[in-house]
């Protein structure tokens, strides 16, 4: 892999327990990590989102995301 700019194009990635919502969530760096991948399919398994969480911190999630 050369550059590190370079875009790593894979057939699947698989992201799991990724917690958004909670407050120890990395969101920057799944985030970075998407912009340096391509992926045919992205399967998401496991804990994605936590409902329950988000709704008492979801006005900060949704921030870093914009």
């Amino acid at each position: 892999m050369g550059d590190a700019s370079e875009i790593r194009r894979v057939r699947a990635l698989f992201i799991s327990d990724v917690h958004l919502g909670m407050k120890v969530t990395q969101l920057h760096r799944l985030i970075d990590f998407l912009q340096k991948h391509e992926a045919e399919t992205i399967y998401l398994v496991g804990d994605i989102v936590d409902g329950w969480r988000l709704q008492k911190n979801g006005a900060g999630l949704m921030n870093i995301m914009n």
